[in-house]
């Protein structure tokens, strides 16, 4: 995988030594990490350079201690037409789609502010590991726009009374109250965030790759199946992973008190 040529100016790429992990920092703290085209389409390619990769997790996280405002509103087409907004619009749509197709599991490390599309972003993602100075919220609607996109991750996080609350009045809410509502999966101590962040990753990235593409794949297909018809998918959903090298070698491992050494097939 070519980091460096995923890099830009905005987006820099990185992968820990072992291939496992692939890092993503959004790198435009003068504007609060808000995303543009350069940032949204970065994401993209290197979602699909990580699968290609056989990398296991997908880490994103903004620089300078902000994860990410939303979407450029100094980059919007004011008075281009509707044809232009669409356009604009489109890349958040993509790239959400994206995330959820990935092999890789995405983890937002979330510091400072994350809001508008960024708190989309991080509701998108599998895992969110908060800071406890964090805050989340959906301000765009106090200029006049709905957080329509951001919606659908928000609302499959978050409960249905909670999600609305945070759309139509653009209140912030810290890290331990987004926890609470189900959009942080842990926040972490007072100064120990890259700490948390690293055995969160960890904890994920040690386990079979066959097991993480096809769990992630079965729980979005499942999710909005009616009850009989996810149990019925999901029963040869195992039966398919149990025929896998690597759900054998990890059986032989655990009757044999050893690490499994994963073959990813």
């Amino acid at each position: 995988m070519d980091t460096d040529a995923l890099s830009t100016d905005d987006l820099r790429i990185a992968m820990d030594d072992d291939g496992l992990v692939v890092r993503a920092t959004i790198d435009r703290p003068d504007q609060r990490n808000a995303m543009n085209e350069a940032v949204i389409g970065g994401l993209v390619d290197a979602l699909d350079a990580a699968d290609d990769a056989d990398a296991r997790v997908f880490v994103i996280r903004g620089a300078g201690g902000t994860f990410c405002s939303g979407g450029d509103l100094a980059a919007m087409p004011i008075g281009e037409g509707a044809q232009a907004y669409r356009e604009n619009f489109s890349g958040l749509a993509r790239l959400l789609k994206r995330m959820e197709s990935a092999s890789v599991v995405t983890v937002a490390a979330v510091e400072g502010y994350c809001l508008a599309g960024g708190c989309g972003l991080a509701a998108a993602c599998e895992f969110v590991v908060a800071d406890p100075g964090a805050e989340f919220g959906t301000p765009e609607v106090r200029v006049g726009l709905f957080p329509a996109q951001a919606m659908a991750p928000i609302t499959r996080a978050v409960g249905e009374k909670q999600a609305l609350k945070l759309m139509f009045t653009g209140e912030r809410i810290d890290a331990a109250e987004a926890r609470e509502v189900g959009l942080v999966t842990t926040v972490a101590e007072e100064g120990a965030f890259d700490e948390t962040l690293d055995d969160t990753v960890a904890a994920v990235a040690k386990n079979s790759p066959v097991m993480l593409s096809m769990g992630k794949e079965a729980y979005y297909a499942q999710r909005d199946m009616g009850y009989g018809e996810a149990l019925d998918y999901l029963k040869e959903v195992i039966a398919l992973l149990a025929l896998s090298e690597d759900t054998e070698e990890g059986i032989d491992a655990f009757l044999t008190d050893r690490e499994p050494e994963w073959r990813g097939r």
